[in-house]
């Protein structure tokens, strides 16, 4: 699940929650709602802690590649 992704689930899960007003034999649309927003929202700090780790955040950039020339002339 990319960062967009969890914020249509996050946008999608508050307008239910929030704004509609309809209801429903059945679903509570306020916990679907509820539902999407809590998945959205660890679908996007996942995204983020990956997209740290590869490089998005510049985390994982201070490495330093050291070079050793032992090699003597014989």
């Amino acid at each position: 699940m990319g960062i967009s992704i969890s914020l249509v689930l996050i946008a999608v899960g508050a307008v239910l929650t929030w704004a509609v007003t309809a209801t429903t034999s059945g679903i509570d649309i306020n916990t679907v709602g509820v539902i999407l927003m809590i998945v959205g929202a660890a679908g996007l700090v996942l995204s983020m802690i990956f997209w740290s780790s590869w490089g998005g955040f510049g985390a994982g950039r201070n490495t330093t590649t050291v070079v050793r020339d032992d090699a003597l002339p014989r």
